[in-house]
């Protein structure tokens, strides 16, 4: 949440001369209801079946894409072997301190406005965004390494910038 997945995304598509896909907004295009929606109704768990089911697809499209995932699609091995699979990721790596910066009070964003548990076991309604997102970061470091192919670092960076380094990257690895 904050790194600048969709904002990246979208550049570096249209750089690419690609089709640009964030996972969140087909899930809620799918469920014709939104994430925080689907959240609240449903639960995680149910959410993260259905990001399953839309990453497996954008991921094995036959027509070349720029993907934004949401920040719990590493989570999942079969996301991140599908991810892998069929494509160059790239982890939008920032400090939790310029996450929470960027993210504000972290309206419209489930996991900080509830504090809700689920795979990230956040657990604890009432925490705060940045505290809530210092516990995301620890505890999905991992699952974004061992996804990525190369790491962006986002820190005090402008988009163009950010862009410009995973376009760098992207094209020094697809060489």
């Amino acid at each position: 949440m904050g790194a600048g997945k969709s904002t990246v995304g979208e550049r570096c598509a249209t750089a690419l001369d690609r089709a640009f896909v964030d996972t969140d907004r087909l899930i809620e295009l799918n469920a014709g209801t939104t994430v925080a929606e689907i959240f609240s109704t449903q639960g995680e768990p149910a959410f993260r079946a259905l990001e399953r089911t839309v990453v497996a697809d954008v991921s094995g499209s036959p027509a070349p894409l720029v993907i934004a995932c949401g920040g719990g699609v590493a989570l999942d091995p079969d996301n991140r072997r599908a991810l892998r699979e069929h494509g160059v990721v790239v982890w939008l790596r920032a400090a939790a301190q310029e996450l929470g910066r960027r993210v504000g009070s972290g309206a419209g964003r489930p996991l900080l406005e509830h504090g809700l548990g689920g795979e990230d076991g956040l657990g604890g309604r009432g925490s705060t965004p940045a505290a809530t997102l210092e516990r995301l970061a620890v505890l999905r470091a991992p699952a974004y390494e061992a996804a990525a192919h190369f790491i962006v670092d986002t820190d005090g960076l402008a988009i163009d910038a950010v862009t410009e380094l995973v376009l760098e990257e992207y094209r020094t690895w697809n060489a």
